[in-house]
């Protein structure tokens, strides 16, 4: 949990060096997720609010599957083309990073935590695939939408680059 809120800050404050909201926008462009803006405040707060929620055993499950999201995302729209091996810039750590939730979902956040106090532990398998899957299917939504956003945009972009002009006289 407390890896996710050194990530998560970084991108949402610009703590640790790292590029705040206007730098993690720039990175969203760059990665072509539109509306930029939207998909910056997602993943900041994903990682930083889901980290948290991890660290104290907060809505487990959730909190694991919106993680998963995130991770997934990272690893189709900047990983997965630099190979499996991390040393290359390729997906092998954030794979492990979705194991280690998946774990952390099936084992159960423990008596010690927000919903072992509140009663709502859901552990085991299911509970970890049903995580997996709707961190894929977060991802897979995300990613669509921001195609589409895209799309949108640049079609309007074109539409206006080409409007006819109207006759002055």
């Amino acid at each position: 949990g407390g890896m996710f809120i050194g990530h998560g800050t970084p991108k949402l404050f610009g703590w640790f060096g790292g590029p705040g909201l206007d730098g993690t926008t720039g990175m969203m462009e760059k990665l072509g997720l539109a509306p930029p803006r939207s998909n910056a405040y997602a993943a900041a707060l994903s990682e930083t609010l889901g980290g948290a929620a991890i660290a104290l055993g907060a809505f487990t499950a959730a909190a694991a599957a919106s993680l998963i999201g995130t991770m997934t995302t990272a690893v189709r729209t900047v990983h997965l083309k630099n190979g499996f091996w991390s040393t290359g810039g390729g997906y092998e750590y954030n794979l492990t990073i979705i194991a280690a939730l998946l774990l952390i979902v099936d084992g159960g956040p423990g008596a010690l935590s927000v919903d072992g106090a509140l009663g709502i532990e859901e552990t085991g398998a299911g509970a970890a695939l049903g995580a997996l899957a709707l961190g894929v299917l977060g991802s897979t939504v995300t990613l669509a939408a921001a195609q589409a956003a895209g799309k949108k945009a640049a079609a309007e972009a074109a539409a206006g680059a080409v409007a006819p002009q109207p006759a002055v006289g």
